[in-house]
């Protein structure tokens, strides 16, 4: 009975290949694209740039009964990078912007570790891919939660520097790509915006996912130390279909 009102409750896994599409791909294109004035113009192009990330955010939160997060920061990204072109501000302004998003999120994850629900389980502990609940009981068990707090402690200040690396990273990449003031050219501009989105990928997401991963591991495995379970113990297995009557 518990297990069947488990999965009712547990929101769907979401497609990772169409988030980073609607949230990011796509938006950029429109940006890059389709913002010079013989094609959709900057206003326009702005608009329909959003449209992909908020109509994306809508339908999630509607299937999934879930804010999405990366929706949300597409729609700052985009919304703020395109107002900026428009409103004619300058390029360092841009820069500050690309850094402050990462920085934020960063903060989040800092301030949030000791409330109640602490960003490190979106991203490392989340209980839809880890069974929480089992490695708990075995860590309580074990008499080795104290351990695994500061293990989780330690992931959690790699998490906070590999937001603080990929801030540092974006501000000086906005920086060296985008030179061009809006005022001067706004297409220029636009393009550039567009060639610096996509070189943060290889740039600062790789890193960034790095030592995030290497945060991961350590977790795994101390997991794996303190409780005695193997990794495949650790995962939540996918809802089996109850054949009984």
């Amino acid at each position: 009975m518990n297990q069947s009102g488990d999965a009712k409750s547990a929101p769907k896994r979401e497609n990772l290949l169409l988030s980073i599409l609607f949230n990011i791909a796509i938006p950029l294109l429109v940006l890059t694209k389709l913002s010079s004035p013989d094609r959709l113009g900057p206003v326009v192009a702005l608009v329909v740039g959003l449209s992909f990330p908020l109509l994306y955010g809508i339908w999630d939160l509607l299937t999934r009964k879930q804010v999405n997060f990366i929706s949300v920061l597409g729609l700052i990204s985009v919304g703020l990078s395109g107002t900026f072109g428009l409103v004619e501000v300058d390029p360092f302004w841009l820069a500050v912007k690309e850094a402050s998003i990462p920085f934020a999120i960063g903060i989040m994850v800092l301030v949030t570790f000791r409330t109640k629900r602490p960003l490190i389980k979106t991203f490392l502990y989340n209980p839809q891919i880890l069974n929480t609940e089992l490695i708990d009981q075995k860590l309580e068990a074990s008499n080795t939660r104290e351990a695994f707090n500061r293990t989780f402690a330690f992931c959690n200040g790699l998490l906070v520097l590999s937001f603080g690396f990929s801030a540092i990273l974006n501000f000086v990449l906005a920086q060296i790509i985008v030179t061009t003031h809006p005022a001067v050219n706004l297409a220029e501009f636009n393009a550039q915006l567009g060639k610096m989105t996509a070189l943060s990928w290889p740039i600062i997401a790789v890193p960034s996912t790095i030592i995030m991963m290497i945060a991961l591991w350590k977790l795994i495995s101390s997991l794996g130390k303190l409780t005695g379970l193997k990794l495949e113990d650790m995962m939540h297995e996918a809802p089996k279909k109850n054949s009984e009557a």
